[in-house]
């Protein structure tokens, strides 16, 4: 009885010290990503960039004497289940913030519910349209496709590839690219003389390549994230296109390379300096963030980081910014990140009230891959 009540004792001494250190409330934040599933390849790294940086607030002291959770919810890429998890952080958990969802597709999906709710919604996807127009309560990491499509066109009028075809998978993410292709393409004096589509679960594009190639473009302009991209690229080196094939920042993983194997070489795509950081030049403003990220990641999971953990971690910051200046409120953390000036991990952003991403198209370079490897080119 005796050691019992030691024991109750020494665990009652410890909740004491805990309360101590970080004070009497935990800040909650929710996280949502697609860690099960096709897009497995961006929430895995995201949910784990998450747990990293919870755990190193948490070894400091926390935020201002609060320890900081999250809130880890799969959404297997499937936008009902993104709303469900959505829906629950808010009314259940009572979280702050939410960071995430994955995708453009799931994004858009619990975006009406947290501005609704008044929570702020950092979404870790790419389609311009989730911030298109400006909501208060939604802002979103990764480079916009508008820029990424810029940024294309950008390298096909230097290269003199102006008759170009473009194949995109059919869901939100492939949908925007298109878009913006549409809009942009004619300003830029580069002419799309074949249109043509995949499911998110095709397993071949011969068809759609077949159809391209009788149109003979000087480039080909795939827009979408694995495994269709890796597909179009395996499906033309065996049809033996030697046509110029230029993807999105959708393929900004080692997935790209695992599933394409050697069709992958010669690919040219839009990317954050993450994955090349160590070709940037030493002056460049990200170089310090981006090698803190890189080190501490290899140094916990014992593989590079990617892209996608990247968006994941500008999402955290930008909430734990706000937070050490204003404490767990919604509203006031809102209002935090619209005029937060941050180098990240994609980019130097600078939000405002008309600009919920904050990012340029200099958050971009263009990479290609060589010998199975991300080599910079400009």
């Amino acid at each position: 009885m005796k050691r019992a009540l030691i024991v109750l004792g020494a665990a009652a001494l410890l909740a004491v010290a805990w309360t101590s250190a970080y004070g009497a409330e935990t800040y909650k934040i929710g996280a949502i990503f697609s860690i099960t599933g096709a897009n497995a390849p961006l929430g895995v790294p995201e949910k784990d960039t998450v747990e990293m940086i919870v755990e190193q607030i948490n070894k400091t002291g926390g935020i201002n004497g609060h320890k900081l959770e999250a809130i880890v919810m799969d959404d297997a890429g499937d936008e009902t289940k993104a709303n469900l998890a959505a829906k629950k952080l808010i009314e259940s958990d009572k979280v702050c913030a939410i960071v995430g969802p994955s995708l453009t597709g799931t994004s858009l999906a619990v975006a009406a519910g947290a501005q609704a709710a008044r929570i702020p919604l950092i979404s870790c996807a790419a389609g311009a349209v989730i911030v298109t127009p400006t909501k208060p309560y939604v802002f979103k990491t990764a480079q916009s496709d508008i820029h990424a499509v810029a940024k294309v066109l950008d390298y096909l009028k230097a290269h003199d590839l102006t008759r170009v075809a473009f194949l995109n998978v059919t869901n939100a993410f492939g949908k925007s690219g298109k878009d913006q292709m549409q809009k942009q393409s004619p300003r830029a004096g580069i002419r799309v003389i074949a249109w043509d589509e995949f499911g998110d679960k095709d397993t071949n594009m011969t068809a759609q390549l077949t159809r391209i190639r009788g149109k003979n473009p000087q480039a080909v302009v795939c827009w979408g994230t694995n495994p269709g991209p890796a597909l179009v690229a395996r499906d033309m080196k065996a049809l033996k296109m030697k046509t110029p094939l230029i993807m999105s920042h959708g393929i900004a993983n080692k997935k790209f390379i695992e599933l394409a194997g050697d069709a992958a070489d010669g690919v040219i795509f839009p990317a954050g300096r993450l994955i090349v950081v160590n070709e940037i030049a030493r002056n460049e403003p990200q170089r310090k963030a981006l090698l803190g990220y890189a080190a501490a990641f290899k140094k916990k999971y014992g593989r590079d980081p990617d892209t996608f953990g990247g968006h994941a971690w500008d999402a955290v910051m930008l909430v734990v910014r706000a937070m050490r200046k204003v404490g767990d409120d919604p509203a006031k953390i809102r209002d935090e990140v619209e005029k937060t000036r941050l180098v990240g991990i994609s980019g130097v952003f600078a939000f405002s009230p008309t600009d919920h991403n904050g990012l340029g198209k200099d958050a971009f370079v263009m990479v290609q891959i060589k010998n199975g490897k991300w080599k910079m080119l400009t």
